[in-house]
């Protein structure tokens, strides 16, 4: 379901908007003119005319893209966690500090900058996978869903797209067969809600307390998340498949490492995603993240569901993941979208051309996708994935468009078509959302405060720094007593 944002450009018209060229359908079309409603959403596509008086001119336009998944606070460990090598283990450790220094209003901050840093590098909607709630011993902040009010009112602020993914993180680990899960381990505990119902009743209260008090815009919607088969018990899991609404779209992290496919086995005697679709949740609404130690026949159950596997290349190679068999997925009837993950890159362009690059690198094969396969990648399979519906700049989709550079040293001589191929973020000259600009130039538009995702960054640092010390890369491992507990983020 959508729910309101604060949008302080309530007032602002949305001008028609004529493009120079416009990437439609994975096709360049020449002079077409975009008109919008009061909601943002496109009127009419007229193909072929010249501009008007009064339009917003703009060169060469592409669908805004949809990252299907993010951890924003991640964003504080980039350049910070690579020096002494290591594995998984070392960088979750680094990852759990840069969550015990956040409170609501460091994290909104944090948010607002990594938020403002996706937009103006042509992210314009984020689904933002969520499970910091609470405070460090896991007791609720004294307003209620601060952490989440938070990260909304960041997206709002700048003007993207939220999807709110409200992520239930219930154990460590799936604990031994026959036994209980385990629990959750003292730097997890921000992270639960008791059980199930405890989780389904915050969500719910959640849900009113955005419609209730964020404006009137629509640009935030709210979502759900279960962390992954080995955080969220299967008892747990069918409890809150049974307490959903069946339009909220909802994602998981699925296979992302080796371990987990062997304590789900141990423990169920199905993978990942056997137990999934036991629950009967492989359905068209659910978004399998990373999904990359899969076998035949996983591969098989999540074409035949009609699921979007969202792949995240750029943290699968920074982590040592792996890479995940998109082209047979997609060939299976799954649909492909990307995401920016733990942040270390925002750039949707390069998002798109690792997917690519990493099929290359493990068939020895070049074009297995096509252009227009990885563009409707991060943009309508972005946007359904996170509930937002069609993205194909036709009539009834939202105005949401990036003006892409096609005379850098990039991307000069390139055809327009295969722009996702050599074109990075720093291409990106103009972003619409709804119709609105909401950034120029490496600037934002929108938000109410300091202009550039740079500044908004040093702001958010130097203000986390002045209250605790700044996360470090974190130099231990996990003790031989938990030799497998969770794996993902």
């Amino acid at each position: 379901m959508t729910v309101a944002s604060v949008d302080p450009r309530a007032a602002d018209v949305r001008p028609p908007i004529w493009a120079a060229t416009a990437i439609i359908d994975g096709r360049p079309t020449d002079r077409v003119r975009f008109t919008a409603d009061d909601s943002g959403r496109i009127t009419a596509v007229e193909r072929g005319v010249g501009p008007q008086t009064g339009d917003r001119r703009l060169g060469t336009v592409i669908p805004g893209m949809g990252n299907a998944h993010s951890h924003a606070f991640h964003r504080l460990l980039r350049g910070r966690t690579h020096a002494d090598g290591g594995d998984f283990w070392q960088w979750r450790e680094a990852m759990y500090a840069a969550a015990a220094s956040l409170d609501p209003d460091h994290y909104g901050r944090v948010a607002r900058a990594v938020f403002g840093e996706m937009l103006v590098c042509g992210w314009t909607a984020v689904g933002e996978f969520h499970y910091v709630h609470h405070q460090a011993d896991g007791t609720p902040y004294p307003t209620a869903h601060a952490m989440e009010l938070a990260v909304a009112g960041a997206a709002a602020d700048v003007g993207i797209r939220l999807t709110l993914l409200d992520t239930a993180y219930l154990a460590s680990g799936l604990g031994p067969a026959g036994g209980p899960a385990a629990p959750l381990l003292t730097e997890q505990l921000a992270f639960g809600d008791g059980d199930a119902s405890g989780w389904l009743t915050r969500w719910h209260r959640l849900r009113d307390a955005l419609s209730g008090s964020v404006g009137a815009t629509g640009l935030v919607t709210l979502g759900a998340a279960l962390h992954s088969v080995r955080a969220v018990p299967v008892d747990a899991m069918r409890t809150i498949l049974a307490g959903l609404p069946d339009d909220v779209p909802l994602h998981v992290h699925l296979s992302e490492q080796p371990q987990e496919n062997v304590d789900t086995l141990a423990k169920t005697g199905r993978t990942p995603t056997g137990v999934l679709a036991a629950l009967g949740a492989l359905a068209p609404r659910i978004s399998l993240v990373h999904a990359t130690h899969l076998t035949d026949a996983d591969v098989t159950a999540i074409g035949r569901s009609g699921a979007t596997v969202v792949m995240c290349p750029t943290t699968e190679a920074d982590l040592g993941d792996g890479i995940g068999p998109a082209r047979r997925l997609a060939d299976a009837g799954a649909r492909i979208a990307v995401g920016s993950d733990q942040n270390a890159v925002v750039d949707p362009l390069l998002e798109l051309r690792g997917l690519e690059a990493g099929e290359r690198l493990a068939s020895g094969r070049r074009g297995r996708f096509s252009p227009a396969e990885l563009l409707a990648a991060g943009t309508d399979n972005g946007y359904r994935s996170l509930g937002l519906g069609r993205h194909t700049l036709d009539v009834g989709d939202p105005l949401d468009l990036v003006e892409v550079s096609t005379s850098s040293l990039r991307t000069t001589g390139a055809d327009p078509a295969q722009l996702a191929l050599v074109a990075t973020a720093s291409d990106v000259e103009r972003v619409v959302v709804g119709g609105r600009l909401v950034a120029e130039g490496g600037r934002l538009l929108a938000t109410s405060r300091e202009s550039t995702p740079e500044q908004l960054l040093a702001v958010a640092l130097a203000e986390l720094a002045a209250s605790t010390e700044t996360p470090r890369t974190a130099t231990s491992s996990p003790t031989p007593d938990h030799p497998s507990q969770e794996m993902q983020p």
